[in-house]
């Protein structure tokens, strides 16, 4: 299971402005399938940005709110199933709406940076691609749900569904929540779904292989997000 939002927020509150708000912040998500280790890169970037000063969100889908957080138990848990496709694909966009909203817009008008683990296009991938309703038609439903609020950089991890199935019963030591159960072939389905559409906007997208170790992908990450003025190393900015 992927880990509760940071403790140091409260869910659902406006987040603080910064002293010296320096604009639009930066808004970076982490995608792929289950355990790919998306939960393990977001601690180490939003360690890595703390440790240089930046002033950072760290938040989840679905959840980041109270209602997020509520939806999340319902539209995950096994004992709420079955729950038909058209409902889920609407429970999530009703939790994101409200995520971005309440906690990520407010954060980066601050100038803050908030880093998610998951968004929108885990919607595209799962309900679009894995339930069969369409991956255009998930991704305008969210796109309406969020106005049109994209990511500035989202890092797929990229992970075959054995390889993400093994890690996930490995870590957890238990069967999983509704998704995380499905088959193989609905998790394959979700793979090339984000593969697709991350080669439709590769300007936004860092495909990163899974297996790579947790260092390297660190790195990786924390290289391409230095393109970024806001989260370019301070000797960088100052030259």
């Amino acid at each position: 299971m992927t880990p509760p939002a940071d403790p140091a927020r409260t869910p659902g509150a406006a987040a603080p402005p910064s002293p010296a708000p320096s604009g639009r912040g930066v808004f970076v998500v982490f995608e792929g399938g289950d355990g790919a280790g998306k939960s393990t890169q977001v601690r180490a970037l939003v360690d890595a940005l703390r440790a240089e000063g930046h002033d950072v969100v760290r938040t989840r889908e679905p959840g980041g709110t109270p209602l997020g957080e509520t939806l999340r138990a319902l539209v995950l848990d096994p004992a709420h199933g079955p729950v038909d496709a058209r409902t889920e694909a609407l429970l999530f966009a009703a939790a994101r709406a409200a995520h971005v909203e309440q906690l990520i817009r407010p954060a980066l008008a601050a100038g803050q940076v908030v880093v998610s683990d998951r968004f929108a296009d885990s919607s595209a991938a799962y309900q679009g691609a894995g339930r069969g309703l369409g991956v255009d038609r998930v991704a305008e439903l969210n796109a309406w749900a969020t106005d049109r609020l994209v990511p500035d950089l989202t890092v797929l991890l990229d992970v075959p569904a054995t390889t993400g199935r093994t890690r996930r019963e490995a870590r957890d030591g238990a069967p999983g929540d509704r998704l995380e159960t499905e088959p193989d072939a609905f998790h394959d389905a979700n793979r090339e779904a984000f593969l697709a559409l991350a080669r439709r906007d590769p300007g936004r997208y860092l495909v990163l292989d899974a297996a790579r170790p947790a260092g390297e992908i660190a790195a990786a990450v924390r290289a391409r997000l230095a393109a970024l003025p806001l989260l370019a190393p301070a000797a960088e900015v100052g030259a």
